[in-house]
């Protein structure tokens, strides 16, 4: 499966951006989704997850209640609703797709990777 994920920016501390990963190539709704980020100089990590069904949905603790994941198995995509951003969520985020559903999320269990959307957000 071919990932893209678009729909990064530059955006004030407590604004909202909403990312979307469109996917094509195997059956999109077949796959786990997840998004991950990745900032300067620190190692790409977790942000939320979403399974195939869209009946479970995972958060970073940082995320919790400020991210939203979603997808749409007929769009062929997923999205993260980013709300009152702050600056320290400032990286490239990258959306990711898995077969299997894990116990905890990691980058090193996904099976294929998008291309990174750029956040940044300014104080």
């Amino acid at each position: 499966v071919q990932l893209q994920a678009f729909g990064g920016g530059l955006v004030q501390a407590g604004g909202s951006l909403r990312l979307s990963c469109a996917a094509s190539g195997r059956t999109f709704s077949s796959y786990n989704m997840g998004w991950f980020r990745q900032a300067p100089g620190k190692e790409r990590e977790f942000v939320a997850a979403i399974s195939w069904g869209g009946g479970s949905t995972y958060y970073a603790d940082s995320v919790k209640g400020r991210f939203t994941i979603s997808r749409d198995n007929a769009k062929n995509t997923v999205y993260l609703q980013m709300n009152s951003l702050k600056p320290e969520n400032t990286a490239v985020y990258y959306c990711a797709a898995r077969s299997d559903l894990p116990n905890a999320w990691d980058q090193y269990g996904m099976n294929y990777w998008g291309k990174g959307t750029l956040v940044t957000v300014s104080s």
